[in-house]
């Protein structure tokens, strides 16, 4: 089972951190340009494509490795530990990528916001407010501990949704004889 789980996570985790290295240094060369929006549902869409390793995972291990047989708890388990290991591998990615390649990221990314605020026509007050908020923000994300609580909170919460759906899709009872 721990080889099956290793195997799934460290192939998913490979994938989704690819996906995010290569769109979020793509988006570093796209002064002025970036469209945050679409470039977040593209990072979403590369997660679940990620994660479909999930499902993948738990089927083998029902399949090939449990005679056909998992239970929703142990399909739910199995999903978790590839999610924590595809997750970690990256946070850990983008703590790489952020830190000696793209250390002024929340810069860029605090002026497109205050760029856009300003453009909707938004007051001084809400400008204030949101300058403040930002520059916050961009001193906590340079914290370690801050950084890798809310990377997890990016990418976790979908890698759950798909153990849970996947383990309800797939969980398969062992019949009783008669």
């Amino acid at each position: 089972m721990k080889k099956n789980i290793l195997i799934y996570g460290i192939i998913s985790g490979l994938m989704v951190s690819t996906f995010m290295l290569i769109s979020m240094n793509y988006l570093s060369h796209c002064e002025g340009n970036v469209d945050y929006g679409t470039s977040m549902m593209i990072g979403y869409a590369s997660m679940l494509v990620a994660f479909s390793l999930v499902f993948v995972g738990i089927r083998n291990y029902r399949d090939k490795l449990n005679q056909g047989f998992i239970s929703f708890g142990k399909a739910f388990g199995i999903g978790l530990a590839i999610v924590l290991i595809a997750s970690t591998m990256y946070v850990i990615s983008w703590r790489i990528d952020y830190v000696y390649f793209m250390p002024d990221f929340m810069d860029k990314f605090s002026a497109k916001m205050l760029d856009d605020l300003k453009s909707s026509g938004a007051s001084e007050t809400e400008i204030a407010e949101k300058t403040a908020e930002l520059a916050k923000s961009t001193e906590m994300y340079k914290k370690p501990l801050y950084f890798f609580m809310i990377t997890y909170m990016e990418i976790l919460p979908i890698g759950i949704l798909v153990s849970l759906i996947s383990s309800l899709i797939l969980k398969r009872k062992q019949s009783q004889p008669a």
